[in-house]
């Protein structure tokens, strides 16, 4: 570490007299030229400033001219003149040659005191901190005694590096050599704190400032602003302008942002006039931050107009207003500005492509991603491990995720950030098993997981559905200290409702001292797939009473609760208290859950009215509510009405068609069922086979209708057939009616081979009495298993628990959590 570089001994006195007394004590720097007494040994001939040599290193301007300007000074005499000696030092580091410099500077015999002060700022600028500190070293065991620019530069990277145990060692130094009450020392000291995170160290120094000049203003409300405390930033330009300290444009590009950040429109607007008055409307950098402010506060149009007015931009212009669009919810536009950005010869930079690649994503459009892609790696970002992830996501939420995964596995500098994208890439496109494996693999690697982590395995996990799995993953996030994180724990929480343990899900959820509007929601979300709508109900009574508002998604969970419950009256209203009370525009989810809500309960004319009452063109997920409402009810008449509308629209799936063919066939309409699979086979659509899973030792065991490919198919078969006799002794009788043209023995022996019955089979018969049962289907429950499954909870004596793509079911002693409502 570059601290440990920095010896407390020798001490060097401090100047006399102090400084802060005595300004002009200290030994300046002046740029770019040497035209004051430098010290005793620094005297040089009036003749040598007139020489034009000494002009020409003065109108220097690229190190090509300074190599040409080197042999004439030697040829002089003038290179041992302690002038060209700095100057030449001075350039070399101006122009990034820290090595010349070295080798101008080393053979020196007589080094005066301004040659290390001066390559003390090269080394800042263009050395790694740990050589500063060296050379710092060195120099005070040379015998020269810092001034206070030597601190300012060692500082000012500390904090670019967030070294502040090395600051904090600068800072007690500066005390021992007589700059305690400097205020430009104090100010870089502010600036130094405030960039390492610590503001209230960076507001201390400033409180301490005798005299606070704009400068000292500036960082610390700059502080406040960069280190998330925009209130605070604000307040103190309030007090800044009680205090007779006018703000300037530096002023206003730092609290600009705190503006933003705090979504603060009124306060933003204020700034604006200020800014008007001012003067300084016409500045890049202040129009760049009034971009970025209006674009943050959900005014990108007000945004577009200051954007569009602008005759000079940079890119950080441009950046500003494509994120506006697309952290706005409008990203088509964005990508609009970043083609326009393109054509006008701006030159894109990282946060461009990661922000083009936030577009792609929140299209979906893989085609203009890719093209990113290209764009990217001609600009040579392909080693940028920030647009990397942006580019993992993206693949990601294309749903390309083999893609992400390619570029994963290339790149070379994982960071956390890196792991968390793939982890969660995987566990969005349904590749559980490898968003597991993922995680895994970053363990093995030492790679500590942080609270994104956690958020993004722990759906992977929900999807398990396995408790095991829960309690596994929810000991990790204890022993790594997230147990706190409302985020995390609002995951956990719906982990565990996903994993079928609901009551566990409320324990963590009563025990969190904070709740985020996702926490309530993914409560109310699991009392609602648990079929417990009263208890639903009752937390969301109880969430109004806090200070957590609901939003969009509050009022879906509500309402499908109250479907899955038949809280038909309840849901209605929780419906339109959305719009009236709330004023949250119902999406398309919203109105297919108010039709599933009232098909559900048998009130399908009245659904079928809500469609035809839409102010908005009903989609795909509306009608194909009212269609399952219709199957569950036999209603042919309006079965027939909605799944034209699902056609016209083309599916590309044949679930419907298969919902349709179910609603002829239970109305015995055999020439309709032959009509519809027909259609299916000439579209090329298959229904979705269905697949039952069970875990058992650590081993996930799929079954799809009729296999017989398992190791012990025989033996469940066998066993299904004895189970069989005993839940029809126990009064089951098998629903036949979607199976026709065989004969009646031949329908029992179809229902026998349904997925979710040969796993249950199989648990039966691998496990202890009194074992619960847990299975995993990927399709609604038909009718006879559902009855089935009762009756055989009720033989076995064992608790079975099935979740299906929407809900769970426990069983347990011949009833159903469901109430047969589902």
């Amino acid at each position: 570490m570059a601290s440990n570089l920095l010896h407390l001994a020798p001490n060097f006195p401090p100047p006399s007299p102090s400084p802060s007394s005595t300004p002009q004590h200290q030994i300046r720097i002046p740029a770019p030229q040497f035209s004051h007494t430098l010290s005793k040994r620094a005297y040089i001939p009036e003749h040598v400033y007139k020489h034009p040599t000494a002009i020409l290193l003065e109108l220097c301007t690229s190190i090509q001219e300074l190599h040409q300007f080197i042999p004439p000074i030697i040829k002089n005499g003038f290179y041992n003149e302690h002038l060209f000696q700095t100057k030449l030092v001075s350039l070399f580091c101006n122009y990034g040659a820290l090595q010349e410099a070295v080798k101008v500077f080393d053979p020196i015999e007589d080094k005066i005191d301004p040659l290390y002060h001066t390559l003390l700022k090269g080394y800042t600028k263009f050395a790694s901190l740990e050589e500063a500190v060296r050379f710092f070293n060195r120099m005070r065991c040379d015998g020269v005694v810092p001034v206070v620019y030597n601190f300012a530069y060692l500082l000012k990277v500390c904090g670019t590096e967030s070294d502040y145990r090395l600051g904090r060692e600068l800072h007690g130094q500066l005390v021992v050599n007589g700059y305690a009450l400097n205020l430009f020392a104090m100010t870089s000291l502010a600036n130094m704190y405030a960039k390492c995170g610590l503001v209230e160290d960076a507001y201390k120094m400033f409180d301490r400032m005798p005299e606070k000049d704009l400068v000292s203003w500036n960082t610390v409300i700059s502080g406040y602003a960069q280190n998330g405390k925009a209130k605070i930033a604000m307040e103190m330009v309030l007090r800044m302008q009680e205090e007779k300290v006018r703000p300037d444009s530096i002023t206003m590009v730092s609290v600009l942002p705190a503006a933003a950040d705090m979504g603060s429109l009124r306060i933003g607007k204020t700034i604006h006039g200020f800014v008007i008055r001012d003067g300084c409307d016409s500045q890049v950098n202040i129009c760049t931050a009034l971009v970025d402010m209006y674009g943050k506060c959900g005014r990108v149009d007000v945004a577009r107009l200051i954007f569009d007015k602008m005759e000079r931009k940079t890119v950080v212009t441009w950046n500003s207003m494509i994120d506006g669009y697309v952290q706005g919810g409008y990203p088509e536009k964005g990508l609009e500005i970043f083609d326009k950005m393109l054509n006008e010869g701006v030159e894109p930079s990282d946060v461009s492509i990661m922000e083009a690649l936030h577009a792609c994503a929140d299209l979906g459009d893989v085609e203009k991603g890719m093209a990113v892609h290209r764009l990217m790696d001609e600009l040579g970002l392909g080693e940028n491990v920030s647009v990397m992830n942006s580019l993992i996501s993206m693949y990601s939420k294309c749903m390309r995720v083999d893609k992400a995964a390619d570029v994963f596995d290339k790149l070379q500098m994982k960071t956390t950030v890196s792991w968390n994208a793939m982890i969660l890439g995987f566990a969005q496109n349904g590749h559980i098993n490898e968003a597991l494996t993922c995680f895994c693999k970053m363990q093995a690697e030492n790679i500590k997981p942080d609270s994104f982590t956690m958020v993004s395995v722990i759906p992977a996990v929900a999807e398990l559905s396995i408790l095991r799995q829960a309690k596994w993953i929810h000991g990790l996030v204890v022993r790594a200290g997230f147990e706190k994180n409302v985020y995390v724990v609002t995951a956990l929480v719906d982990m565990y409702a996903k994993c079928g343990a609901v009551d566990t899900a409320r324990k963590l959820f009563d025990m969190m001292g904070e709740r985020h509007v996702m926490t309530w929601n993914a409560m109310i979300d699991g009392y609602g797939t648990h079929g417990q709508g009263k208890a639903a109900i009752e937390l969301f009574d109880e969430m109004l009473k806090n200070p957590v508002k609901p939003n969009h998604i509050t009022f879906l969970c509500i309402i499908s609760a109250c479907s899955h419950s038949g809280f038909v009256d309840e849901g209605l209203s929780y419906f339109e208290s959305m719009k009236d009370e709330y004023g949250i525009q119902p999406l398309m989810d919203h109105y297919g859950a108010v039709v599933d809500l009232l098909g559900r309960s048998g009130r399908l004319d009245e659904a079928w009215e809500f469609i035809q009452k839409m102010p908005v063109q009903p989609g795909m997920n509306v009608y194909g509510a009212m269609l399952g409402a219709c199957k569950i009810r036999n209603n042919v008449e309006l079965g027939e009405k909605a799944a034209i509308e699902i056609f016209k629209l083309g599916p590309d799936e044949g679930g419907y068609h298969v919902l349709l063919a179910n609603i002829y066939a239970s109305a015995s309409m055999w020439d309709k069922v032959v009509e519809v699979r027909s259609r299916m086979a000439r579209q090329g659509l298959r229904k979705t086979p269905g697949c039952s899973v069970v875990e058992l030792n650590s081993q996930f065991h799929s079954f799809h209708s009729g296999t017989t490919t398992h190791p012990q198919s025989s033996q469940i078969y066998t066993y299904l057939e004895k189970l069989g006799d005993e839940i029809r002794d126990a009064g089951y009788v098998p629903d036949t009616n979607s199976i026709h043209d065989v004969e009646d023995d031949v329908k029992e022996q179809l229902l026998n081979s349904h997925s979710e019955k040969l796993a249950i089979a199989f648990a039966l018969l691998n496990t202890r009495n009194g074992t619960t049962i847990h299975v995993r289907k990927n399709l609604r429950v038909c009718a006879d298993c559902h009855s089935a499954t009762k009756y055989i909870s009720l033989v076995t004596k064992r608790e079975i628990v099935v979740r299906d793509m929407h809900r769970f079911h426990h069983f347990k002693n011949g009833t159903c959590s469901c109430g047969d409502y589902w």
